[in-house]
């Protein structure tokens, strides 16, 4: 059994249960139903309808709006909807009828005090209204059409406010037909196939349509080149420009509660800042929640750097800025204690980095100290934060630390968005045959890393080497070269 039906936007092919419905003046009630009511006489005095099994729903019926509102949210079988679903039921992308809102009311009356429910309704969702066609198929036996539980949905269509069509399922194409298997006795299986009958646009409109289009998106561009400009300022020759977003996103690990950070920058030579940089920073005390098994203060805190790099020297790798910080923890009499001490090197290349620094702080042994630490809040700290790595004012060639108690505390987890900006990394496609002078110096850190990932692996794999060697029996390894 087959049948094929070519279909309009809006078209009501009318189903064998709406006919004999609509027959009935009784069962007429809206002015729709009474216009249904007459083009059904209409077309059994014509003879009758030419659909047998494929019809349609319009976006006007009863079947649209009880669709709506039985869709789910979820892919649960015991959904509950919830208080928000429930309101949200009645509000319908459809036909909003909502008249444009003129300069001058804008100025007196930007807020309804006493808003009806009609209005809260329409304007709960902010969204483009939507038309919505049902084209359907009623697969019940042969001889016994009519029935509501045998209709089934074979495609859905809408169109927004914008123009854009959904249809859903696509259509067939090169794809194989849809299968719908009824469920019964006989488990009848139907295919059907979704084809787009639309007239194909002449040439000359579809070349018409395209000028419209790209004078459209130059006017655009034009406008988006309007508002940023040609003029970039760009570092002199020599110079690189290093931007870091910052965030300092978490610290985690701590003893005590309502944690906050201190940090600063520290230029290395031949970097250099504008003198309005703000290069320190200190971010808001934050309380601590349980994550895991560790105690997290979640500080989202931003802050944005600014640093130029000017090369001196042709032979010399340059030095990347460090960022220093101390995590500090406040009590209720608004004492502070140090909780750790850390640093952590700018990335020497662009893009986003995610990184995660364990802390530590100096110890006094005993437990008097730490008495003084939670009852006084008194703690051993650093007067020089640099201290942590290597101190700014420290000539020497050896740097000792013997008898410095220290004790491993938490962590800091920083998010940072580099950027580098040189005039080298133009001119290395162009002079490739000369010395580059900026980006030489920064694929140094990525070159030593290198190295040092190299030297890494060939110490593993002498470990490797090593053990299979204390593994094999010792006869096979004393066993000289003649008796082999």
């Amino acid at each position: 059994e087959e049948e094929e039906a070519e279909v309009g936007w809006q078209e009501k092919l009318f189903s064998q249960f709406e006919v004999d419905l609509y027959q009935n003046e009784s069962a007429c009630q809206t002015p729709l139903d009474w216009q249904y009511h007459e083009e059904i006489q209409k077309l059994e005095k014509a003879g009758g309808r030419k659909n047998c099994r494929i019809f349609t729903y319009t976006d006007h019926d009863r079947f649209t709006n009880l669709e709506e509102l039985c869709q789910k949210v979820t892919d649960s079988d015991h959904e509950v909807p919830s208080y928000l679903v429930e309101r949200m039921a009645n509000v319908r992308r459809r036909r909003q009828d909502r008249r444009p809102i003129e300069a001058s009311s804008l100025k007196t009356k930007i807020i309804t005090w006493e808003p009806s429910e009609e209005f809260i309704k329409n304007n709960h969702v902010i969204n483009t209204p939507v038309q919505t066609m049902y084209i359907m198929g009623d697969l019940g036996p042969y001889g016994k059409l009519g029935h509501r539980e045998y209709e089934n949905v074979l495609c859905t269509i809408k169109v927004d406010g914008n123009g854009v069509i959904t249809v859903k399922p696509d259509f067939t194409g090169t794809k194989g037909p849809y299968r719908i298997e009824l469920d019964g006795e006989k488990r009848e299986v139907w295919e059907y196939t979704i084809d787009n009958a639309s007239a194909q646009v002449q040439p000359e409109e579809e070349e018409r349509e395209q000028r419209v289009f790209r004078d459209l998106y130059g006017r655009h561009r034009d406008y988006l080149s309007g508002l940023v400009g040609s003029d970039f300022e760009m570092p002199l020759p020599g110079t690189l420009r290093l931007f870091v977003n910052g965030e300092i996103v978490s610290a985690q690990g701590y003893e005590y509660d309502n944690l906050y950070v201190h940090f600063f920058l520290e230029l290395p030579n031949q970097w250099s800042s504008s003198p309005f940089e703000q290069l320190s920073g200190v971010t808001q005390t934050c309380a601590t929640k349980t994550v895991g098994w560790d105690n997290v203060a979640y500080f989202c805190y931003p802050f944005t750097v600014e640093m130029f790099y000017t090369q001196e020297d042709e032979d010399s790798l340059p030095q990347w800025p460090v960022l220093y910080f101390e995590v500090l923890s406040l009590d209720v009499w608004e004492r502070y204690r140090v909780e750790g001490y850390g640093s952590l090197v700018l990335p020497a290349s662009p893009g986003v980095h995610m990184l995660t620094i364990p802390t530590w702080r100096p110890v006094e042994l005993g437990t008097v100290a730490e008495m003084r630490r939670f009852f006084i809040g008194g703690s051993p700290e650093l007067e020089d934060l640099t201290y942590v790595r290597i101190p700014s004012t420290f000539k020497g060639k050896h740097l000792s630390r013997f008898g410095f108690q220290t004790e491993t505390t938490g962590s800091v987890t920083f998010r940072l968005y580099c950027l580098q900006q040189s005039k080298a990394f133009l001119e290395n496609s162009a002079l490739k045959q000369r010395m580059q002078s900026v980006l030489d110096r920064l694929g140094g850190f990525s070159q030593q890393s290198s190295v040092y990932n190299v030297l890494e692996a060939f110490q593993r794999a002498r470990r490797r080497m090593q053990e299979a060697r204390e593994s094999l029996p010792q006869d096979l390894i004393s066993t000289s070269p003649s008796a082999v």
